[in-house]
């Protein structure tokens, strides 16, 4: 798999770990509410920067990666940040070949769908699923 190829593909779920835990998505620790995505985005970042394996001393990409991280932790709205971690993380997948085709093997969480609820009219509700009654006006 392509390198920038490989990069875009990652650069989602490494935004979502960072949005969810900022700089402390490095850390090696994993909330059980964490969804998949975000657990992903994680062991993602663990494995790019270095941070999966205690004893193994990080290369001068992984540490640009680990950086561009901390970076977009402080301003995760940021677009430029989000591009500079896909660059980080292609520049990484280019100098290191044989992490670049272990994590192209890695399965990936499917998508979390998007609901779009609409509602219209003065004190309508809007709901994505109900099981009950819902009462609007002024004594429901």
């Amino acid at each position: 798999m392509d390198a920038i190829q490989l990069a875009q593909e990652l650069t989602p779920y490494a935004t979502a770990a960072v949005t969810a835990y900022g700089a402390a998505v490095l850390a090696r620790v994993e909330s059980d509410a964490a969804d998949a995505t975000v657990s992903f985005g994680q062991r993602l970042l663990l494995r790019l920067t270095g941070r999966d394996a205690p004893d193994a001393q990080p290369t001068a990409e992984q540490d640009a990666v680990a950086d561009s991280v901390s970076d977009l932790a402080g301003a995760p709205d940021d677009a430029d940040l989000v591009a500079m971690v896909r660059v980080q993380i292609r520049r990484l997948m280019v100098a290191d070949p044989t992490l670049a085709a272990e994590i192209a093997g890695w399965a990936r969480p499917a998508a979390a769908a998007t609901v779009t609820v609409t509602t219209s009219g003065e004190r309508s509700p809007a709901v994505h699923n109900n099981y009950g009654t819902i009462h609007t006006g002024d004594h429901s």
